[in-house]
């Protein structure tokens, strides 16, 4: 359970996030108290790519929900102010920016189009990223383009546009902290079927996060990544149930999918000032697939 502190101050508890306000435990006949971690990110400017479905719409209304103004960026504009008016009906705040991170204009003009429209962008969720089922000698010069020109070009590229805008506010601040949250894959770590082509971008991100915690560190900005394992979602959910979904789902180490709420705690900690020690972190959140 984790205790949430809106942007009108009031606390909310979502059973689907695992930190939590204060509250007391049976142990042994006495009371335990569970360390309590207050999250407000009110103030914060958030930028979430790929937000128009999946685990980025996700973490944006999470975002939102801990108080963030929470800037929303994809190319399907329509779904995007579907979740904005969602957010909003539920006390938040966001925007709606129009990103093909696989055009650098784009991506110039859409983190420009943020800034005017939300402020300085203080935490970065570098979450587009597609995928394509195939063997690696099926592989064309174009389905190679398609997948890493979002997954690893894309993502490179909106990084450095958002770090150059936080590397002169620190310059000015040097206190000021800075987040980006690349989000990888458990396929960056360990070589999944059919799917070589994206396991081999996902790993590039891997290396990608560690560079630029390494040289953007000194500016205040830390630059980690998730490894989701295999989680269901809208756009995964028939593939899942599928004979060849189930197939894999029982080969998983407890022969299950997580739920994009199981990342939750990994983004707020990232996101958070509590973070400030964590930089270059490579962090899995896979039911112990990579493990296995």
């Amino acid at each position: 359970m984790l205790g949430i502190t809106g942007r009108d101050g009031a606390t909310s508890c979502n059973d689907n996030v695992p930190w939590g306000l204060a509250k007391q435990l049976p142990g042994g006949g006495k009371r335990r108290h569970v360390v309590g971690i207050e999250v407000n990110f009110e103030g914060k400017i958030a930028l979430v790519t790929g937000a128009s479905s999946g685990l980025g719409a996700r973490f944006a209304k999470i975002l939102a929900q801990a108080g963030a103004q929470v800037v929303l960026a994809a190319r399907r504009l329509d779904r995007l102010k579907e979740l904005r008016a969602e957010i909003e009906s539920n006390g938040g705040a966001a925007h709606v920016v129009s990103l093909d991170v696989t055009d650098y204009a784009s991506i110039k003009a859409a983190i420009a189009h943020a800034e005017t429209e939300a402020g300085p962008i203080d935490i970065l969720v570098n979450n587009s990223g597609v995928s394509a089922m195939q063997r690696l000698v099926d592989v064309t010069p174009e389905d190679y383009a398609y997948v890493m020109d979002t997954n690893l070009r894309g993502a490179f590229f909106v990084a450095q546009e958002v770090a150059k805008r936080m590397i002169v506010r620190a310059k000015g601040e040097p206190n000021k902290q800075h987040r980006i949250i690349n989000i990888a894959s458990a396929g960056g770590l360990k070589v999944l079927p059919q799917i070589g082509i994206y396991c081999i971008s996902k790993a590039g991100v891997l290396h990608m996060t560690k560079s630029m915690a390494v040289e953007w560190g000194r500016y205040g900005i830390n630059v980690n990544a998730i490894c989701p394992g295999y989680i269901e979602t809208e756009l995964n959910r028939e593939h899942f149930a599928s004979e060849q979904g189930l197939a894999l789902v029982n080969m998983l180490p407890r022969k299950r999918l997580g739920e994009p709420a199981d990342l939750d705690g990994l983004l707020l900690l990232l996101a958070g000032d509590e973070s400030r020690f964590i930089n270059g972190a490579i962090m899995t959140a896979d039911d112990g697939m990579t493990a296995w």
